[in-house]
């Protein structure tokens, strides 16, 4: 079962996130990238692919630059109903911190002369290691790559934003982000407790 990892890691009793539970959209497949000030702060890149989102961390978060190359680091399947997920994740929980949805929207592969299914055809590119998709999002848009890395981890990929008419240079996500945003704040809480510690 796919989502085994994802149960196995969490306490629901204590948490909010959703269940494991398979489920696909009626219509056009899914993305969500969500802002996580976890230990560290990254965004989470989730891609709806056999009625649960395929994930990855991205340490700098998403870029719409060209010349950016991201890490990305492929984590376990996520349900799809995590693509509305946002909260808080308690202390002593995995993945403790708080959670907000940065962008989500739709998303369909490149390649217009594949005889499969949308579905199908990421499937197989995913399995291929190269996967090739366009975004319809609010933030991001466009061509993209996920890319995985030869001679590293397994689970190491890249994601690059293709040369196209929504491609920016010198993107920064962060500079994306409402200062008003629940992470944002989480972090400067974090910040002020972290200096008053200090003083005292």
């Amino acid at each position: 079962m796919a989502l085994k990892d994802y149960n196995e890691k969490r306490k629901f009793d204590e948490t909010t996130e959703p269940k494991g539970k398979a489920k696909k959209s009626k219509d056009k497949l899914i993305f969500v990238i969500q802002r996580h000030a976890a230990s560290r702060l990254h965004y989470d890149f989730r891609l709806e692919m056999e009625g649960v989102l395929k994930s990855w961390a991205v340490p700098k978060g998403p870029s719409l630059d060209p010349k950016d190359k991201r890490l990305a680091m492929m984590v376990e399947d996520h349900p799809y109903d995590y693509k509305d997920f946002e909260g808080n994740i308690p202390e002593g929980n995995y993945g403790a911190g708080q959670v907000e949805v940065w962008d989500s929207g739709t998303y369909e592969p490149l390649d217009e002369t594949s005889k499969l299914s949308n579905e199908k055809e990421l499937l197989k590119e995913l399995k291929a290691g190269s996967l090739k998709f366009i975004l319809h999002g609010k933030k991001l848009k466009g061509e993209f790559a996920l890319v995985k890395m030869k001679n590293a981890e397994n689970n190491a990929w890249l994601l690059i934003k293709h040369k196209d008419d929504f491609a920016e240079e010198k993107y920064d996500a962060e500079e994306n982000t409402s200062p008003k945003s629940l992470v944002t704040k989480f972090l400067e809480e974090k910040k002020s407790l972290k200096s008053s510690k200090k003083k005292s």
